[in-house]
């Protein structure tokens, strides 16, 4: 071999080890969202490139990317199994997942996900037609009620709701439809109420209040709601402000937040550089031009609504930032 082919070929290796090298040096964090139509996926993606961007000040060489998903169920599924590195999720599937009831009721929990930050309110939603003369929850005895569809977070947030005021299935006419089938058959006078939890305001509410000339809210507030707040760790207060929907006034309810869960195996100080990069300076700008919801994404509210052990790494956090004492 002459002195320039050695020379070539000495070079080419050293570009293949060094580029070896950096791609060793880079870590992938990936974290699971939803479908690229809703919420979860934008957000999501404000959120990695929050964490890439200031990953040069904390873990060197972190690359995190959003990862479209079927949404909280399979984002905790993917977290137990090591396909996800973090991921989007009600509090409430969370709290199921993690203590092996509710959707996770004879199936195997999955106990190694831990809380880094609740990011916004979806609010439990009881809608009724305008002029029903239906004012409070207690009302809905005997009344044509829709609960969401077997399996559904919603459905199972919507007896907890029910339970507080001393009602079940057994005292409604019940239907279990998804909001968008449960706002039409309450177009076609069908229907007196429906359950739905999710940010407001939501497209297929919003077009029947239009369509209806407005519509109401029935208010979880007072007694039955400290109950609530009091057993049910991962709801906590919220308020729908007045005319959310054509005709609805200011409306006292629960949420469930969306919170952003990570795992045990997720060592100490990355969750801590993880959670530092998501409540600085630069990620609040891109939180608040980047999505209607980012401007709810707030580290005061960062710790409402945990249902779940918090990570130890975001737990050092929230400690040194006053939050947590």
């Amino acid at each position: 071999m002459d002195r320039r082919s050695f020379i070539t070929l000495a070079g080419a290796a050293s570009s293949v080890a060094l580029t070896r090298t950096a791609r060793a040096q880079q870590q992938f964090f990936r974290i699971g969202t939803g479908g690229t139509g809703g919420t979860y996926f934008p957000v999501g993606g404000l959120i990695a490139n929050a964490i890439s961007e200031a990953s040069g000040a904390g873990v060197k060489g972190l690359v995190a990317t959003a990862v479209a998903s079927n949404g909280s169920l399979a984002n905790i599924n993917a977290i137990g199994a090591g396909q996800f590195e973090a991921g989007l999720t009600q509090a409430d599937v969370a709290y199921w997942a993690w203590s092996g009831t509710g959707l996770f009721e004879g199936r195997s929990k999955v106990d190694s996900i831990r809380f880094v930050a609740n990011l916004y309110p979806e609010s439990v939603q009881i809608v009724v037609r305008r002029g029903s003369g239906i004012r409070s929850v207690a009302d809905l005895k005997g009344k044509r009620v829709s609960l969401d569809e077997p399996g559904s977070g919603t459905l199972i947030d919507a007896r907890i709701v029910l339970a507080a005021y001393g009602l079940s299935d057994r005292d409604l006419r019940p239907e279990y439809l998804k909001m968008g089938p449960a706002a039409d058959r309450m177009r076609d006078g069908a229907l007196d109420a429906f359950f739905t939890v999710g940010g407001w305001p939501t497209g297929a509410i919003a077009e029947l209040a239009s369509s209806q000339g407005g519509l109401e809210l029935l208010p979880i507030d007072g007694e039955p709601a400290e109950k609530l707040l009091k057993q049910y760790t991962f709801f906590s207060r919220d308020v729908i402000p007045v005319e959310a929907y054509k005709g609805s006034a200011e409306t006292r309810t629960i949420a469930v937040g969306a919170q952003l869960v990570s795992s045990t195996r997720m060592t100490d100080d990355l969750v801590y550089q993880i959670t530092k990069a998501l409540w600085n300076d630069n990620t609040r700008k891109m939180l608040d031009a980047g999505h209607a919801k980012g401007r709810m994404i707030r580290k005061e509210t960062g710790l409402d609504g945990a249902g779940i052990p918090l990570h130890p790494g975001a737990e050092r956090f929230y400690r040194e930032a006053g939050l947590l004492k």
